[in-house]
């Protein structure tokens, strides 16, 4: 029975939510923390596309990501008691900033629960908007049970970041936002983690104009919204394996699930690999940091079977720290061919090196590490090993600069990069 009424209880919240109503309330309520982040038109990816592709840049948001519109609006709902006992939520790092802020806009305590693999920078924030930190979990679902446990022995009240929703409800003034400067929009591609971003967008996209397409793309190491889109009922993942921290996710949101089923056109999983190149690629071209989730919609573009068409890609959010910049710019380097290593066996005699250098001078590559192993033949006067990384323009130069090499007698073999 006490089950029942719970349900009852969630049923009636859905219902007096995702409203138009109710999306043009949050749409006004949100405006007191968000900043207009208006759609920028990409050059680099219509062109790549065929279709007139915009970019909706959440990442430029005061906390770095959409996520503050649905916690600030969830707390905007929540009676003065509620928020007394403190609020709590487990999260990857970006709503744990949105409850963080909200929470210190209405004065409340907040407490947030993160896994330990969450990144440096989004830990930081969260405790510099006042907010108490958890480290807990290797992943999402183990650090929400861990907020949980606490909400029940200390009576906080708990916000969850995707399976409200209250919360959906606020994510979706994205749409709106969308609609208003972009009535003619054909596709919207949304990231998919839990679903409330995209329970939000694409329930109100149908509101606005039912022809509206809203494609949710997830993380093929991740991809709990398709797996249980197949199954038709909500289902847990094993594992999640993804550098998409923010969206990995073993289960999508129960409340929100038959909203993502009725108003979801498709999903699109992309692999790790293109988050790195599209990391790449968004930097150099639109001179913007956006994180590995917020990346998932610009590399599904590629995976859109569609032309002509006028699509936003939402960037989600853009919280890295350094370090991990550092390395996606590193592998988005090496997988664009504009960083390689080739081995070459050469006599262990003087001038050998020098000339290796004039045959890589001559095409204009760059050597930016050598090292040589005078160990990988017992003769060393026969073979010596000479492992060289080079900077090349792309992959018509790396080809260029080993062809060069085999016709000058050496014979290069592509190694693993190690830069």
């Amino acid at each position: 029975m006490e089950e029942n009424g719970k349900r009852e209880e969630a049923g009636e919240t859905q219902e007096k939510m995702l409203t138009l109503e109710k999306f043009e309330e949050a749409s006004e309520i949100v405006r007191k923390v968000t900043q207009e982040t208006k759609l920028i038109y990409s050059d680099f990816y219509s062109a790549h596309t065929g279709n007139r592709v915009y970019l909706k840049p959440e990442n430029m948001q005061f906390t770095g990501a959409y996520k503050l519109r649905g916690a600030y609006y969830k707390l905007s709902t929540l009676a003065k008691e509620e928020r007394e006992k403190g609020l709590i939520t487990a999260s990857a790092g970006n709503h744990a900033q949105g409850v963080a802020y909200a929470a210190k806009c209405y004065g409340a305590k907040a407490v947030i629960v993160m896994p330990t693999t969450t990144p440096l920078i989004k830990v930081n924030r969260t405790k510099n908007y006042g907010a108490e930190v958890v480290l807990y979990g290797d992943v999402y679902d183990e650090a929400c049970a861990k907020a949980y446990e606490l909400a029940s022995e200390h009576g906080y009240t708990f916000i969850h970041p995707f399976d409200d929703p209250t919360v959906a409800t606020g994510q979706g003034t994205i749409a709106m936002e969308i609609f208003k400067e972009l009535p003619l929009v054909d596709y919207i591609l949304v990231p998919v983690g839990g679903g409330g971003l995209a329970t939000g967008v694409s329930t109100l996209a149908k509101l606005l104009n039912p022809k509206i397409k809203v494609v949710g793309v997830e993380p093929e190491g991740a991809s709990c919204l398709k797996a249980s889109i197949d199954a038709g009922k909500v289902v847990t993942l094993d594992k999640v394996s993804t550098i998409a921290d923010g969206t990995a996710v073993k289960t999508p949101g129960a409340q929100i699930f038959p909203y993502l089923c009725e108003n979801l056109d498709g999903i699109i999983t992309v692999p790790d690999e293109e988050l790195v190149v599209a990391f790449l690629d968004m930097l150099e071209n639109h001179k913007m940091v956006v994180e590995n989730s917020g990346l998932l919609t610009v590399a599904a573009l590629k995976h859109l079977e569609v032309k002509n068409k006028k699509v936003v890609a939402i960037l989600s959010g853009g919280n890295m720290d350094v370090i991990t910049v550092s390395s996606v710019v590193q592998q988005g380097l090496i997988l664009r061919d504009r960083i390689f290593t080739v081995s070459v066996l050469l006599p262990d005699k003087p001038g050998e090196l020098s000339r290796v250098a004039k045959v890589i001078a001559k095409e204009n590559g760059n050597v930016i590490k050598l090292e040589h192993n005078q160990f990988v033949s017992i003769n060393r006067s026969a073979a010596v090993e000479l492992r060289i990384t080079l900077e090349a323009f792309g992959t018509e130069h790396k080809h260029q600069i080993i062809n060069a090499l085999e016709r000058n007698g050496y014979k290069p073999r592509p190694v693993r990069a190690n830069i």
